[in-house]
């Protein structure tokens, strides 16, 4: 990808994220709530807002479906398409040792992807069938804490000055035998 295709798709997926946030604040800004009500979450995340909302949510609904769609969906396609383009070049090395340390990178970090989008996915896609606010909550701490904690731990495991430290580590605790 050139330099310039890059920027032009960052900047594309920039743009569509602020007017996405400005679109949700104005649908937000129309609703009516009752009275003191309290979101039972870690934060205040727009469709726990709007199920407190004692006016019409249609709207609020459906455009959390379609900004799903867009802004989940698609890249998530894409990862995936990204991801079998790999796995058929993975297949090609002749040497399995070359395919144990490439799939072992590849295989982490599609995890952590899965992790992502299935937990924030679920969340957005659940919001207006269920009311669980504990399931809610979970899975958002999944996809707002866990995730952005694993990528290092997983990227440094790949060193091996890290793995060295931690092979050391393990062998010099003593057994509870």
């Amino acid at each position: 990808m050139s330099p310039q295709l890059c920027g032009v798709v960052l900047l594309t997926f920039w743009i569509l994220s602020v007017l996405d946030s400005l679109f949700r604040v104005l649908l937000i800004l129309r609703l009516s709530f009752c009275s003191n009500m309290e979101i039972h979450h870690f934060f205040c995340e727009i469709n726990q807002v709007v199920q407190l909302a004692c006016s019409d949510t249609l709207f609020n609904v459906i455009e959390t479906y379609l900004t799903t769609g867009l802004m989940g969906i698609i890249p998530f396609s894409g990862i995936l398409y990204s991801y079998s383009r790999i796995i058929s070049s993975i297949l090609r090395i002749t040497s399995t040792r070359g395919k144990y340390k490439v799939f072992s990178t590849c295989g982490s970090h599609l995890s952590v992807v899965f992790l992502f989008y299935g937990t924030g996915l679920g969340v957005y896609l659940s919001s207006a069938a269920t009311h669980n606010s504990k399931a809610s909550a979970t899975a958002s701490v999944m996809y707002t804490v866990v995730t952005p904690m694993l990528n290092p731990f997983i990227y440094s495991l790949r060193n091996k000055d890290i793995k060295r430290a931690l092979k050391h580590l393990f062998s010099t605790v003593p057994s509870n035998e």
